[in-house]
């Protein structure tokens, strides 16, 4: 969102009717995987290629029906992301930020939740038959959070593509709150082990 400003879940809550609200979650699970046998994976992250072409996490704009953020964010993952979606909720315990985009009065709020490996790999699963998969959901993506050793391949050749509003910046918080990558930055892994092909 070009121009967005952040705002707290109870700031967010209190603009008018005119606001539209939508919610996004980045779904996430440790991940014992190695890469070629020898780079750690660490965490499976999953994110969106969008219809626009642009990357960002399930989800979607809560509607009337919806009695809360959470129920409507549920509801789009579904539709995004298939039925395995149906195994876990997205709870407020998991929220992370709220962006307000003040031209098109949108607020995008956004969630993280760990799930576990094989939950995971079931919403990878189902997601090729999910209501929107092929239309506004062009496929999942994992977000690679190593770097090689050439300093450039992984993750920092990740973060170069093209992201829908604030989605890079809340990937980069998210994996530096949670503690999936080093603490020094977002472009490499927690240990200092850093591996090529």
């Amino acid at each position: 969102m070009a121009h967005s400003s952040k705002l707290d879940l109870a700031e967010a809550l209190a603009l008018g009717p005119i606001w539209r609200h939508a919610c996004h979650a980045m779904l996430y699970a440790p991940d014992p995987g190695k890469l070629f046998g020898r780079i750690p994976l660490r965490y499976a992250v999953l994110m969106q290629m969008r219809f626009d072409g642009r990357l960002g996490f399930p989800g979607g704009f809560v509607d009337s029906q919806d009695s809360c953020l959470e129920d409507g964010l549920n509801r789009e993952l579904r539709k995004r992301l298939g039925e395995a979606a149906s195994a876990f909720r997205v709870e407020r315990a998991n929220y992370r930020s709220s962006d307000a985009a003040v031209a098109q009065q949108v607020v995008a709020h956004f969630y993280t939740k760990q799930l576990e490996l094989e939950q995971l790999v079931a919403v990878e699963a189902s997601a090729p038959r999910a209501r929107e998969y092929g239309l506004e959901v062009l496929g999942l993506v994992r977000v690679p959070l190593y770097t090689l050793r050439d300093g450039v391949g992984g993750l920092p050749t990740f973060l170069k593509n093209s992201f829908i509003g604030t989605a890079r910046e809340q990937l980069q918080e998210a994996l530096h709150d949670l503690g999936l990558v080093d603490s020094a930055s977002s472009s490499g892994p927690k240990t200092s082990t850093r591996e090529s092909q």
